[in-house]
């Protein structure tokens, strides 16, 4: 059982990649990053591309492996989500290329009912 010290300690913590942190990542790659970014950025974090966005930064931080004795969420969403992005061994068409699988991803989920996780982002 978790008490109120532990869970403020971690206040920063969230479960999965939270859309307001996008901005953020801006400046971790190059233009085409950044164009995206800015794009995203720039949406309600209910719309569909930004969205994707955040499935695509879920899929490639990991959050769905992540938990409170993990590492990563010891350090915050934000840092983990920068490190990921910055040392992403790809070029910013393969993040492009990933975020593009999450948006059809989503699209297909949202239009016919197809779950999210039954494409692979990595394909």
């Amino acid at each position: 059982m978790t008490d109120a010290s532990e869970f403020a300690l971690h206040a920063k913590a969230e479960l999965l990649f939270p859309a307001h942190l996008i901005s953020a990542l801006r400046e971790l790659r190059g233009e085409e990053w950044q164009a995206l970014v800015d794009r995203i950025s720039a949406l309600p974090e209910t719309h569909p591309d930004s969205l994707a966005f955040v499935f695509m930064m879920i899929e490639l931080d990991g959050c769905m492996k992540c938990n409170s004795n993990n590492y990563k969420f010891l350090r915050g969403c934000f840092l983990c989500a920068t490190q990921t992005v910055q040392s992403f061994k790809g070029s910013d068409q393969e993040l492009l290329d990933m975020y593009e699988r999450s948006k059809h991803e989503l699209n297909l989920h949202l239009q016919q009912g197809v779950l999210p996780g039954v494409l692979s982002l990595a394909a």
